[in-house]
C-alpha cells in the first residue's frame, strides 16, 4: 500500500481511519478474500466475521503471500 505521506495524496486513507471500518466486511471484499486466502495456500486464515477494515488489511496481505501485484 502506498501511503499518502510518499504521494501527496489522501485518496488512499489506512482502514483504521475508514468511518466505516467497523462495519462487516462487504460481501465482494467477502468472496475475494476467500479466493485471495486459496490461492495464498491459507484458506484457514479466511474469517467471515471480519470488520471492512481487517479484511482490507487481510487482502493487502494475501495478495503479497499469493504473489499478486499492488495494483487494483
Amino acid at each position: 500500500m502506498i501511503s499518502k505521506a510518499t504521494t501527496g495524496s489522501n485518496t488512499q486513507k489506512d482502514p483504521d481511519d475508514w468511518v466505516s471500518g467497523d462495519e462487516p466486511m462487504t460481501g465482494a471484499q467477502a468472496s475475494y478474500l476467500k479466493t485471495l486466502c486459496e490461492q495464498a495456500h491459507r484458506p484457514d486464515a479466511f474469517d467471515e466475521n471480519l470488520t471492512k477494515a481487517e479484511a482490507s488489511k487481510l487482502i493487502d496481505e494475501m495478495r503479497k503471500e499469493a504473489g499478486l501485484s499492488d495494483s487494483r
